[in-house]
């Protein structure tokens, strides 16, 4: 039987039973939607987490610290298997790492707990030093005020919790939280006092202060402590954290880099990685580095890594990610195909039905020379027509539940003053993966009708009446 006859074959007959075919499609696209709208929130949030991880700048972010454990004084190879003394993260390798193949920009991670006075009373809080290219981080989307001026502009930008601390507006637990409007507005353009340590240059001790600021000396490096303060203008307040991943360590205190680097403050750099320095130059805890093309990351890291020192990037935590997101697809696609699994029995219902109904006819066409090879693709095409049906449709109706649940969503994350987000997406390959998993289940289950339908003796159906 020639491919457009079998065809025509199949679609009149499924038009002849259009009621109970068409009751058998449309339980085979409930069966896809499911499964499209499962998948689809899947995808939706995988995508959502990668657009927030690389906004963020992190998916092109290399840190890089130094091998050298600070609390104990010994070597740790946690991220190379490179051997040997682990190099001072200082000015000169951070020059280094500049020079690099592929590297866009290298700054330090300049971070020190210390005091900020606002009207008269001290607040003690974890102050970090941000460099203009971190404007383009979506934390700062929905900021009240401006971002800084100048790379050494005497500007701060607060996050929310420290502006709800120096107004006093701290709610407590289980009460609504005050807006980053109602916070900004008593303290844009205010001035804060910094009180912090500085490292200044000396010469064979270094000088630290004691109590009602008297010094105290200590022997064994080449660099002095004095206590100094600046005064910093609030230009901006954050209502998202853009530290959120560094845990207790994260700051809620922003400054300019290059501000931070002029004033030379004191950090929590162990004094044996200073003393080891083969120069007066800065000492880091750590160095961000932030590469051209993210698809170039390892490079850099390898790179990095021969030169010395431990490196981390999201890369290594993407990877551990995927396999979660792999795992959750492979629950939400078991839970989306038990609906699609149900309506093959409505497949194997109705055609056992049509070989009953048909009997007479298929065996008029056996009795004229069809062979049963051509029975079997007769049952198989209609099957197949009502899965491809059925899986086109499923998709739709699929992605059409997907926005109206996430313009929902939306509706409810606005009235919270939340940013909306789109928590669901269909890409083709799921299109096409829907509708071709829909036609292969309708195939299977058209398995034995077809077998039951070949096997009519054409005698004993010309007989049926």
């Amino acid at each position: 039987m020639k491919f457009p006859d079998l065809t025509e074959l199949a679609l009149r007959n499924l038009r002849e039973s259009l009621l109970r075919n068409s009751l058998t499609t449309i339980g085979i696209s409930v069966g896809v939607a499911s499964l499209v709208a499962m998948l689809s929130l899947g995808t939706g949030l995988q995508q959502m987490l990668s657009r927030r991880l690389e906004k963020s700048g992190l998916f092109d972010t290399v840190f890089v610290s130094s091998r050298r454990d600070l609390r104990g004084g010994r070597q740790e190879e946690r991220s190379g298997p490179t051997p040997g003394e682990s190099r001072v993260l200082d000015e000169a390798a951070r020059v280094e790492m500049e020079h690099l193949p592929n590297v866009k920009e290298v700054y330090p991670d300049i971070r020190f707990s210390t005091e900020l006075q606002f009207e008269d009373k001290p607040h003690l809080t974890m102050i970090s030093a941000l460099p203009l290219s971190a404007k383009s981080n979506d934390s700062f989307d929905g900021m009240q005020g401006r971002f800084f001026s100048s790379d050494t502009a005497s500007e701060v930008i607060l996050q929310k919790s420290f502006a709800e601390e120096l107004l006093g507006k701290t709610p407590p637990l289980g009460q609504p939280e005050p807006s980053v409007a109602e916070l900004a507005k008593p303290l844009l353009g205010k001035e804060l006092i910094m009180r912090y340590a500085q490292r200044a240059e000396g010469g064979d001790q270094t000088t630290v202060p004691g109590p009602e600021n008297q010094e105290s000396e200590t022997a064994g490096a080449s660099y002095s402590v004095v206590s100094r303060e600046q005064k910093l203008t609030i230009a901006g307040i954050l209502d998202l954290d853009p530290e959120s991943l560094r845990g207790p360590m994260r700051a809620r205190v922003f400054l300019p880099l290059g501000l931070a680097e002029n004033l030379h403050v004191m950090q929590l750099v162990d004094l044996r990685e200073v003393s080891r320095a083969a120069s007066k130059q800065p000492v880091y805890s750590s160095i961000s580095v932030r590469v051209k093309d993210p698809s170039r990351i390892q490079g850099v890291e390898d790179a990095i890594k021969k030169m010395g020192f431990t490196t981390f990037s999201i890369l290594d935590a993407s990877r551990s990610l995927q396999q979660v997101f792999r795992v959750l697809y492979a629950f939400l696609g078991i839970f989306g195909s038990l609906a699609l699994i149900v309506a093959s029995i409505g497949i194997v219902n109705t055609l056992v039905m049509a070989i009953l109904e048909r009997r007479r006819e298929i065996g008029i066409m056996k009795a004229i020379g069809a062979s049963d090879g051509d029975v079997k693709k007769l049952f198989f095409a209609e099957a197949g027509a009502m899965g491809i049906a059925g899986g086109i449709i499923g998709v739709v109706l699929g992605w059409a539940i997907g926005q109206v649940i996430n313009f929902g969503t939306n509706v409810y994350l606005k009235s919270q003053s939340i940013p909306p987000e789109h928590f669901w997406a269909v890409p083709l390959w799921l299109v096409g993966f829907a509708i071709g998993f829909a036609c292969f289940v309708s195939l299977i289950s058209g398995l034995y009708p077809a077998g039951r339908a070949a096997k009519l003796d054409p005698v004993q159906a010309l007989r049926y009446e």
